[in-house]
């Protein structure tokens, strides 16, 4: 097995070398998230921008994804099979690169490319790449040195990811400090949209929601979400009114296994929904555990609670974090009973102080212009200076 893997990686290697002989096309992009798994995160949003706001001929957009007949649905730019040839052709003649994720020794960055790191979170709880290197697979860090090494632009969210970065990245290039492109979306205030995203997920407009959306730990156990369900929703319409509806989003790691918990009535599991953001959209309280989707949640102001009945072992275990969870505006809770006790005494005007203070102390640039101003700086990449919008030029 080892040998085939081998042999496969040189010829790869090989079909990398010769594309690189082959000029790079001035205005083509090429994205991928989470190693092609879908279309989502950050470098959606930035596709999302450029078509809306600019020209088609401005740029070439080009995605990449394991399966692409799952996109098909995506007509307005060209899509490829990761691994393909195409693929390799694609990625090594495109000027802009975009991901979301560590890039593998198969992009073999070239002197005029431009890679651009847009990472998958605009501040984290657990610690991250060089600060967490004992948690992390040799053959990882490996590829994380390098993937620094070639990127040209790294994203950051706040001051204190800055920092995080710069420590923990193994980068000194430049951070552009502007926000995160995935966030812009939850700017928006448009009842239309929300009315939409319901529908998709067949949801009806009147309920009230509460997102659950835990992280993954090392050994993709369950044990640990055994959130109470009935209970908790039965304490949210006693205390903030109104008939609710929970969702369950299970970290990527674990949709073949989110169909084994067992859910109940007014329970859905939404797991297999792509679009992280969109849920965060629509939902009036978002319970997590160390995931940084409570940092993408804090821009709403809505409630968010933290449910960490394992929080010791998973300071042992899994990962160290970056903040004391007393430091953090978010109410957090060991055990059920504690979060039904946070629920019935949830006091909103203190969590909003505690909130924008909080966004104070890490120097937030989340302004909903990220993909602005990020599309500003790849039409100078390719053009030597900005390109006019579709709405400037009409």
């Amino acid at each position: 097995m080892k040998v085939v893997l081998k042999v496969k990686s040189i010829i790869l290697l090989a079909i990398v070398y010769v594309f690189n002989f082959f000029p790079i096309k001035h205005n083509k992009i090429f994205l991928l998230s989470y190693y092609g798994d879908h279309f989502g995160c950050n470098p959606k949003y930035i596709t999302k921008y450029i078509l809306e706001n600019y020209p088609k001929e401005t740029f070439d957009i080009v995605w990449a994804f394991n399966n692409p007949d799952k996109n098909q649905s995506l007509h307005e730019f060209r899509v490829v099979k990761t691994m393909s040839l195409q693929y390799f052709y694609e990625l090594c003649t495109s000027r802009v690169v975009i991901t979301n994720f560590r890039t593998t020794d198969l992009y073999r960055k070239r002197k005029d490319q431009y890679y651009i790191q847009t990472w998958h979170s605009s501040l984290r709880l657990k610690q991250i790449e060089k600060d967490a290197q004992d948690s992390l697979p040799i053959h990882y860090v490996d590829m994380a040195k390098k993937d620094s090494i070639k990127c040209d632009l790294l994203l950051s969210g706040c001051e204190y990811s800055t920092k995080i970065f710069k420590n923990a990245f193994w980068y000194d290039g430049e951070i552009f400090e502007y926000g995160t492109p995935r966030n812009d979306f939850l700017f928006q205030q448009d009842a239309a949209i929300k009315k939409n995203i319901l529908h998709k997920l067949q949801l009806p407009q009147d309920k009230k929601i509460i997102l659950y959306a835990p992280t993954f730990r090392k050994k993709n156990s369950l044990d640990v979400y055994d959130l109470n369900y009935r209970k908790v929703l039965q304490k949210l319409e006693e205390h903030f009114g109104g008939e609710w509806i929970l969702l369950i989003k299970l970290h990527p790691h674990l949709v073949a296994e989110s169909e084994q918990l067992d859910y109940g009535e007014k329970v859905i599991n939404v797991s297999n929904y792509d679009d992280i953001q969109e849920l965060l959209y629509v939902s009036d309280i978002l319970c997590t555990d160390y995931s940084s989707l409570m940092f993408d949640f804090s821009i709403t102001g809505r409630p968010c609670f933290l449910y960490v009945p394992d929080l010791k072992e998973y300071l042992s275990n899994d990962r160290k974090l970056y903040f004391e969870l007393s430091e953090l505006p978010f109410v957090a809770a060991q055990s059920n009973e504690e979060l039904i006790d946070k629920i019935v005494n949830f006091n909103h005007q203190q969590y909003l102080m505690e909130l924008n203070q909080f966004l104070l102390f890490v120097g937030s640039f989340e302004q909903g212009n990220a993909c602005e101003q990020l599309v500003k700086r790849i039409s100078k990449v390719c053009y030597g200076r900005e390109e006019k919008k579709v709405y400037e030029t009409a």
